[in-house]
């Protein structure tokens, strides 16, 4: 694939990563506290700390799957691109916290560049292939998601939707 097409497919990729990521905040902020079961159960790790912590939960999980499904045709990009994006981010998402956990960061305590570069790297890694991409491409995503993240955090924040500025 050439440079030029890539880059077209730059502003759908980007909204297929923050509507992953942004989704379960979303969903947070829609249904309250019902379905917030945390994923790792609230059971310790072998250094007795969570695997994961209480803001981790199935409804975020599920939420961030869904998003990118159901915005991957106004992204021009197909299904299965969408059904990679929301997996690897979530993927993504859940190793940065259980990385987090296991440097003693509590959940949702601030970590910048583990809390963004996980669940946009990885994504981004696994549809490289299939779109194309090389590793400028992926290094140039990833750093422009993490800009855009950073300052939808602190809108979402000042818009109470989100706890904490980050």
């Amino acid at each position: 694939m050439d440079h030029e097409l890539a880059w077209r497919l730059y502003p759908g990729l980007l909204i297929l990563l923050i509507a992953a990521n942004g989704a379960p905040i979303a969903a947070r902020q829609l249904l309250g506290g019902r379905d917030g079961r945390p994923i790792d159960g609230g059971h310790p790790f072998a250094d007795g700390r969570p695997w994961l912590g209480p803001s981790k939960t199935w409804r975020g999980l599920l939420s961030g799957l869904a998003a990118p499904l159901l915005l991957t045709p106004l992204a021009g990009l197909d299904w299965g691109t969408g059904l990679l994006i929301g997996g690897g981010a979530m993927a993504g998402d859940l190793l940065a916290s259980f990385l987090k956990r296991r440097l003693g960061i509590a959940p949702s305590g601030m970590a910048p560049g583990l809390d963004q570069v996980p669940e946009s790297l990885l994504p981004l890694w696994l549809v490289s292939e299939r779109l194309g991409l090389g590793w400028m491409d992926l290094a140039v995503l990833t750093l422009l998601f993490v800009v855009l993240e950073l300052a939808l955090s602190r809108l979402a924040y000042r818009l109470h939707i989100r706890k904490h500025p980050w």
